[in-house]
């Protein structure tokens, strides 16, 4: 696969066509039927926690929450490939892998109301907490396969960015570090076309973020990230080199964020309604529906199934929102053994914050 779909022969990789057709037979992954549903109603779960997520966020129910709408193909396939031994490095936008790994929505949502007792992912197994400053999760991944390959552990490390964190430092000493040490690590580039506002052709002048993989000595490919079975093939034949022992992989999975980048953002300032339309046509959900129902394996009655899932979201919801309170100390307790003098300053002026909300709200 990474010889046939070099960054260098300028091919994406693609087995599905936008309407669910099956185009590339020869790279088709052999995946049990009912996997492939699986794999839907998963997807599926994602967008509508994901969505209804948002809807909270409009309330003021949580504070700003980066929507994943469009793009759960990627971590979807991902959670179709990745094990309880595996390593999960997140950034912040990879929901359905995020949920594979065991971390709960109660969990997701504590974090988003600022409570970082949700980073303790009580049941998600080899998983580090999600990453809000651009690209620095990469070189932890980087670091944790050096000890993986150190004690020659079958384990892969899989790792998420956007295309606007590959224009940062961190990407690049990642990548370099992972190329020299040979470790076993799949960079996943979630080409959304845009980092915030800026588009990927103002960012880059490489023909693909793929490519970039040469210059550092690693495997590279360009995928179709709304392709459901080209990124499960391309992620599982990753996972398979790194496991072997042949160093890491960069996947450049090309996509559309369909939703705001973040619930502060406002995407009609820097994007058009017919770029929008054009990229509708390549929902991810919409191509594997199609398939299913080619395939004779639409057994699924999606009404009363998104229902469902809006019960367990909102179940789910509730539990984070009745928690117990976090201790205002505790944000400020454990970042140093000694505190410095401004983060006592901090501590004070939030107290007084707290103090004058409380006033306020009487």
């Amino acid at each position: 696969m990474f010889k046939e779909f070099s960054p260098l022969k300028k091919k994406i990789f693609r087995i599905m066509d936008n309407n669910g057709k099956i185009k590339n037979e020869k790279w088709m992954p052999k995946i049990d039927n009912k996997n492939i549903v699986k794999a839907y109603k998963d997807m599926l779960f994602a967008r509508t926690a994901d969505l209804m997520t948002v809807n909270y966020q409009r309330q003021g129910r949580i504070f700003t929450y980066p929507p994943n709408y469009g793009q759960e193909a990627i971590s979807g396939a991902v959670a179709q490939i990745i094990s309880d031994e595996d390593w999960l490095v997140p950034a912040f936008r990879e929901l359905g892998a995020w949920l594979a790994k065991g971390v709960s929505l109660k969990e997701i949502f504590l974090y988003y109301m600022g409570n970082e007792d949700a980073s303790k992912f009580e049941s998600a197994k080899n998983m580090v907490p999600f990453s809000v400053p651009i690209a620095s999760q990469l070189l932890h991944a980087t670091g944790i396969a050096y000890e993986v390959k150190l004690n020659n552990k079958k384990q892969t490390v899989f790792t998420f960015v956007g295309d606007g964190g590959t224009s940062e430092g961190d990407f690049h000493e990642a990548l370099n570090f992972a190329g020299v040490w040979k470790v076993p690590v799949v960079f996943i580039v979630q080409n959304n076309q845009y980092g915030i506002s800026t588009p990927t052709k103002v960012q880059t002048a490489s023909e693909s973020i793929a490519i970039k993989s040469v210059a550092y000595g690693v495997k590279g490919i360009q995928v179709d990230g709304n392709d459901f079975f080209a990124m499960y093939a391309a992620v599982k034949e990753a996972k398979d080199y790194t496991l072997a022992g042949n160093g890491p992989v960069l996947i450049e999975a090309v996509t559309y964020r369909k939703g705001a980048h973040t619930t502060s953002d406002d995407p009609t300032k820097y994007r058009t309604k017919e770029e929008e339309e054009s990229w509708d046509k390549t929902d991810p959900l919409n191509r594997l529906r199609n398939y299913l129902k080619d395939n004779n394996l639409y057994d699924i009655d999606e009404e009363i199934l998104i229902k469902d899932y809006k019960k367990e979201t909102d179940r789910q919801f509730i539990a984070a929102e009745t928690y117990k309170e976090y201790p205002i100390d505790d944000v400020f307790n454990f970042q140093y053994v000694d505190m410095p003098d401004d983060l006592k300053e901090q501590k004070r002026e939030y107290k007084k914050f707290l103090k004058w909300k409380e006033k306020v709200a009487k």
